[in-house]
């Protein structure tokens, strides 16, 4: 872009952030889905995140390490907070939080039961959407819970929807605006329709409130919400004060963020004003639950509203540093202002090619990437010993969970892939996360990837954090891979690459790299083991557990996975050569330990084969037995299809100014010549002066092609599946130490209780790794052009080019949200609602993964960390 011509204004406002001139994500949708049962809360002794903090005891409960809403927007240090409650004048509790089923409640794991919408959102929040719907009947908490005990895992869950609470239309919807005038001035507007037949009265009680801080023993001064009559004084000393200006004549209602320990402990309150204050006085009618000097640390401002038929009330809010006679004059405009600079901001994104359909699919995708934003706080080592003044935790926490994270401190905005499933960070979700926001904000997908290898995250040995419920365990190595791609977005729309953030990143990884090396390759031989890798059920065994009857498992997810690492670690290396040359020697350093996996890959010594199977022509485990022999367990999985991701191309204007470089491979070439011949011939140019790095020389790479393109195998109408559909009618059988173990192809949610039972690998279909897959084939395309040509599907007789492949399985996994000829989407199940209501039809939901044959969503129901990806197709 010329320098002269002007920004679109969302484009200045990051760029503006950035430079340092302004702060406007400072505010931001940062506030949990839910904050109760997580591993941050839980003080018990024996781990029980889930029952320790409860959604029953989340309305009483001060929270230590951040807050939850519906709907929520906070500051990045999240010192005060807004959301919204409800009540149907039904329930016994108010609607503050979105309800949901346990690990032990769910017949599939926890799960959220609500129906909620994330609709549109810009990268600095200057303007956001999402709907709630909410049921003007008793809410069914308890027909939810019993419904789905009773089921067990061969059985669907029971959603909401199906208990029929919207089949008269008897429910509101609830729009949640949010936009800001500047970085400090925030307008917010909550407009709520009802959808039924007859007038219905429903309270409405937007929320302020303070995160406690004041009670950790930091010494913190205490903020205040004050009363003044014509508005709501907000006074901080972490934030300094603001004003809050409410539209209309609501009730106001004091109270304070603190635990109602009466309740939850029977134990004296310290202060008469608890957190759950508000609930009392409108539920339970009780004013004295609220502090009459209309003052305190948490308010709520109380329409009680009767709306008619078809028709809706709109609520406005201002929270401002700048005190005004007539907050909302200029209140439409704004909002306006900023929904229209949005609309500018999105036409750039969207390719001129897509549909409207694709448009709207796409732009909703990236809205629950931004919604799914949230500050996470947690010192680990804070957390084992308890903060001064407070009960001590039990002894047994400074052996359990995260003991050896002492170090880990966080307190950040990250990118989440499910705010109410997973509302912690997980590292490989999260490389997933940043290659998707590259294409809206590569500077906060650069600053996700530099905070996970940041001395407070990463551990003294190199190892990354996993995620909360154990940072000890095991993710794919995806963090280079996702740094490259990060750059080579952020440069291609900068036009210059951000080499400080590439060595900060690369040399971080250095250490995570030697971790691996060091850690997950116990004999030495360039053939990884790496646990469970983040496809949690997919293995024949519980692969995060020791082998039945001794052994260990080679695995061919772990060696490719570490195949790859080694190239995005030479790719990132051979880019930073190009400006610094002592890169260069690194660069050799990784393609000859490429090689070293490449051959060990393939034949693992004289008296022993490989993982890869001729006769099959696919990649398998290996499995290393106590008696010193080994067996393939020829079970085909996305494991085998991973070798597919081990590729680099580097043109041949690079190759040339990396002398020392080309002359150590050639020595290479001539030295070990055994290794050389298993992989692609990277001396060789084709295409454009393209040379190719990889696992998979052509031969091989169309036998693995054969398999997976196959529709009785990995080709579904809707991508690529997890699990061959060859083990539908006849299951895989290993016998091992005297037991039968047998995996089925199972397409939609999981059958066994491993890893929780709340997701599946052994069947459906999984965004991350079909993009992954769909980005592979795109490169080979780059070398082998036009004239490589595979037949697609298996046994059709039609052969195709890598790059129209690519496409035809990128069109597949578009149409899971795409509406088909009968106007229905199959992420949504065929239910008649969802697919042809006026009032659903047009909302999409980006979940986990899904059917391996319809195409229905399944798992966590706003995973739009990694699905979000589909916006990239």
């Amino acid at each position: 872009m010329n320098s002269s011509t002007p920004l679109n204004p969302e484009k200045q406002r990051l760029q503006d952030h950035y430079e340092g001139k302004t702060n406007w994500l400072k505010w931001g949708p940062y506030v949990s889905d839910r904050q109760w049962g997580t591993v941050r809360e839980d003080y018990s002794a024996n781990g029980d995140a889930w029952n320790h903090t409860t959604h029953d005891t989340a309305r009483s409960k001060a929270y230590r390490w951040g807050e939850e809403a519906i709907g929520g927007f906070s500051d990045d240090k999240q010192f005060l907070c807004a959301g919204l409650a409800l009540w149907n004048g039904k329930d016994n509790i108010l609607k503050e939080r979105l309800f949901g089923l346990t690990n032990e409640e769910g017949n599939h794991g926890e799960d959220v039961k609500e129906i909620y919408y994330f609709l549109d959102g810009s990268p600095t929040h200057s303007y956001m959407k999402m709907l709630y719907k909410y049921p003007l009947q008793a809410f069914p908490y308890q027909q939810l819970i019993d419904e789905n005990r009773k089921r067990d895992r061969t059985q669907p869950e029971f959603e909401l929807i199906d208990t029929g609470l919207f089949d008269k239309d008897d429910y509101a919807d609830v729009f949640i605006e949010y936009a800001k005038n500047d970085e400090d001035d925030l307008l917010i507007s909550y407009t709520v329709w009802n959808r039924g037949n007859a007038a219905a009265t429903i309270d409405v009680i937007p929320q302020l409130w303070y995160r406690n801080t004041w009670c950790i023993g930091d010494g913190s001064a205490k903020p205040e919400l004050l009363n003044q009559g014509g508005y709501i004084l907000l006074r901080s000393a972490d934030i300094g004060d603001y004003y809050c200006f409410v539209e209309g004549n609501p009730k106001l209602l004091f109270t304070e963020n603190e635990s109602n320990s009466e309740r939850l402990y029977n134990f004296p309150n310290a202060t008469p004003y608890v957190k759950d204050g508000i609930h009392e006085a409108i539920v339970k009618g009780n004013a004295n639950a609220v502090n009459p000097s209309q003052s305190g640390t948490k308010v709520g401002m109380w329409y009680h509203l009767t709306i008619p038929a078809g028709e809706s009330h709109q609520i406005r809010i201002r929270l401002s540093k700048n005190k005004s006679a007539a907050p909302f004059t200029d209140f439409k405009q704004v909002m306006d202002l900023r929904i229209a600079e949005t609309d500018s901001f999105y036409t750039g994104c969207h390719p001129s090619s897509a549909s409207d359909e694709e448009k709207k699919m796409q732009r909703q995708a990236w809205a629950g990437m931004l919604w799914n934003k949230q500050f996470y706080s947690y010192d680990v080592n804070r957390w084992l010993k308890g903060d001064p003044g407070q009960p001590k935790p039990p002894e047994q926490r400074k052996k359990g969970r995260n003991s050896k994270w002492k170090h880990f401190v966080a307190n950040d905005i990250l990118s989440m892939p499910d705010k109410w499933e997973y509302p912690w960070f997980a590292a490989w979700d999260l490389g997933f996360h940043c290659i998707s926001f590259a294409a809206l904000d590569p500077d906060f997908a650069k600053k996700q990837l530099t905070i996970m290898v940041s001395s407070t995250y990463m551990h003294p040995s190199g190892q990354l954090a996993a995620y909360e419920w154990d940072f000890n365990d095991v993710n794919p190595p995806v963090h280079a891979m996702a740094t490259w791609h990060v750059y080579q977005t952020d440069k291609a729309k900068k036009g210059k690459g951000d080499m400080n953030f590439l060595i900060e990143v690369f040399n971080k990884l250095l250490l995570n790299f030697t971790w691996w090396v060091n850690q997950k390759d116990s004999e030495g031989n360039n053939i990884f083991e790496g646990g469970f890798l983040g496809l949690d059920n997919i293995g024949v065994f519980n692969r995060s557990q020791p082998v039945p009857g001794g052994g260990f498992l080679e695995q061919a997810d772990g060696t490719s996975w570490m195949a790859m690492y080694a190239l995005n670690m030479m790719q990132i290396s051979m880019e930073l050569a190009l400006h610094h040359k002592v890169f260069e020697s690194l660069a050799v350093k990784f393609s000859e330990h490429f090689l070293f996996i490449a051959g060990s890959i393939s034949n693992m010594g004289e008296d022993s084969h490989g993982l890869w199977d001729e006769e099959d022509g696919f990649y398998y485990d290996m499995l290393r037995k106590i008696d010193g022999t080994a067996d393939r367990v020829r079970f085909r999985s996305l494991v085998g299809l991973i070798p597919l991701f081990a590729q680099v191309v580097f043109e041949e204007d690079k190759w040339e100014k990396l002398d020392f470089l080309k002359n150590q491979m050639d020595w290479f070439m001539v030295h070990r010549p055994d290794l050389v011949n298993l992989v692609s011939h990277w001396t060789d140019t084709k295409g454009s002066d393209e040379h190719l790095l990889s696992l998979l020389r052509g031969h091989r790479m169309k036998l693995l092609l054969k398999r997976m393109l196959d529709p009785n195998e990995f080709l579904s109408d809707y991508g690529i599946r997890s699990v061959s559909k060859a083990y539908d009618n006849t299951p895989y059988r290993y016998q091992l130490d005297g037991f039968d173990y047998t995996v089925k192809y199972t397409p939609a949610e999981s059958d066994s209780n491993m890893f929780g039972g709340n997701s599946n690998w052994r069947g459906p279909i999984w965004m991350p790794m079909n993009y992954l897959i769909i980005e592979s084939l795109k490169n080979f395309q780059q070398y082998y052009t036009d004239d490589f040509r595979v037949e697609y599907p298996t046994g059709s007789g039609e052969y195709h080019s890598l790059a129209e492949i690519a496409v035809l399985l990128s069109n597949r996994l578009k149409s899971i949200f795409l509406k088909d000829e009968n106007g229905e989407r199959p992420a949504s199940g065929g239910h008649p609602k969802f697919n042809h209501d006026p009032y659903f039809k047009d909302y999409i939901l980006f979940h986990e993964y899904f059917n391996g044959n319809t195409g229905e969503g399944l798992g966590a129901n706003h995973q739009t960390g990694w699905t979000g990806l589909v916006a990239l197709l």
